[in-house]
């Protein structure tokens, strides 16, 4: 039996994760702000600290041990943040993946497949139809399972395994099954995911089949599922590993040291901007707490960290609403819709760390249609990145801003995508041409092709 601290007082129900519903960013944002600031200097190691790791609270600072028992949220409500007391510069990584950079990160090793070191595509058509100075493409659909999701992993099931749990589980519309399943097979460990009857693509249920889950088909939504496996976890029945999970965030925040080290390495700089797909936050916030760390350790200046500039649907899009109205929390959306169904989110669990981060950098966030998504997941293929809808919004995005003059022409930029084609193959087919039929011989074909 897992013991569960500090969840049932923060569970709401039919929010998309467990914080309070009225806590968003209301009351708290200040005090977020202040401790999430990019001139915030390198924490100080309490006393409840192991081996230079611990947990801290956003909104009130407290402080807890990482792993003496399983802990998601403070008992103020706030989220959870990972915290070390010594903070690694560009010199202390070596190897590659998610693991060279286990000087940041709360082990040496994790459970591994490998995953990390996707490659940072040049897309030199994309790159001057928008007409700025660099245009690079960090392609985390190369990971093992075929998402970002797998860098969370690495490090969420190690910890699953320091705390001797005995069952993983998450609630999933496709890509973090995918992963836990493959990680938690890899651990050796009972792996439980929740999905909602019909509702998932094809590819990925297939993959959790495949390495072994107990996959359960839920008579109800997302939403549905996600009360469930809450239950389950206030239970102490399983170990939840969606993004509420501090220690997920920490393999994210790897994708932005890689793609700092790719500018530096060819063009002697780092990023001007990083645009990237919202759902749930995590990656904005995982990036940003990157920078963050690197501007502690002295690595990085405050002037040289990238803009990060969020991209949804025009049908999920509460943190735009946000930034763009100068709002202090973020408003659930309780009706959402968009054939990108990674990021068919109403009520971003990250927002409290996500939004500071936007902010913080100097950033933005915007709003896309799906067919500006489905146009961009083409172009992209053209280029030979095949993405799926929700990847692509960041180069929809993109696109909207440079139009607006917001993304100006001398600024190099990152395009984060976070899933592989192949993770929704109707999608693809649906964008993509029709075959064309011709008869069974050679001059039939020939025919067609002069045609």
């Amino acid at each position: 039996m897992i013991t569960l601290v500090a969840l049932v007082a923060v569970v709401a129900r039919g929010n998309v994760w467990v914080y309070p519903a009225d806590f968003c960013l209301r009351g708290a944002f200040a005090s977020v702000m202040d401790s999430l600031s990019l001139d915030e200097p390198a924490p100080v190691a309490p006393d409840v600290a192991g081996d230079g790791v611990w947990l801290a609270c956003i909104e009130c600072g407290d402080a807890f041990a990482p792993f003496e028992g399983v802990r998601y949220t403070c008992d103020c409500g706030g989220l959870l943040e990972v915290r070390y007391a010594d903070l690694p510069t560009f010199e202390d990584f070596e190897g590659r993946g998610v693991w060279r950079y286990a000087a940041a990160l709360p082990f040496d090793v994790g459970v591994t497949l490998p995953e990390g070191d996707t490659p940072l595509h040049r897309v030199p058509d994309l790159e001057d139809e928008l007409g700025v100075e660099a245009l690079r493409v960090k392609h985390e659909g190369m990971n093992p399972t075929g998402a970002f999701k797998d860098r969370g992993m690495t490090v969420g099931v190690r910890v699953a395994q320091e705390l001797d749990v005995g069952r993983l589980a998450c609630a999933s519309t496709g890509n973090t099954s995918a992963a836990l399943s493959a990680y938690g097979a890899r651990a050796n460990m009972e792996t439980l995911v929740l999905l909602p009857a019909g509702k998932v693509a094809a590819g990925k249920v297939a993959q959790a089949s495949l390495h072994g889950a107990r996959i359960l088909e839920v008579d109800g939504n997302f939403d549905t599922c996600l009360d469930i496996v809450q239950d389950l976890a206030m239970a102490g029945d399983a170990y939840l590993l969606n993004s509420l999970n501090p220690f997920r965030l920490e393999g994210q925040k790897t994708i932005g040291l890689e793609i700092l080290e790719g500018f530096r390495d060819d063009y002697g700089t780092f990023p001007d901007r990083i645009v990237l797909p919202v759902g749930n936050a995590g990656n904005t916030a995982a990036l940003y707490k990157c920078f963050r760390e690197l501007v502690q350790s002295g690595a990085l200046e405050p002037s040289e960290v990238p803009t990060l500039t969020g991209v949804q649907a025009e049908g999920a899009a509460p943190m735009v609403e946000a930034v763009r109205e100068g709002n202090d929390e973020v408003q659930r959306w309780e009706d959402v819709e968009t054939r990108a169904t990674a990021i068919r989110i109403g009520n971003p669990v990250n927002a409290p760390k996500a939004l500071p981060g936007i902010r913080e950098t100097g950033g933005t966030a915007v709003a896309v249609s799906d067919d500006e998504i489905t146009t961009a997941q083409r172009d992209l293929a053209g280029e030979g990145v095949g993405v799926e809808p929700a990847s692509a919004a960041s180069l929809a995005g993109a696109r909207k801003l440079r139009d607006d003059g917001v993304i100006g022409s001398d600024e190099r930029v990152a395009l984060l995508t976070t899933g592989h084609l192949l993770k929704d193959p109707d999608a693809a087919a649906a964008a993509g041409g029709d075959p064309e039929q011709v008869p069974g011989t050679t001059e039939g074909v020939r025919a067609h092709l002069e045609d």
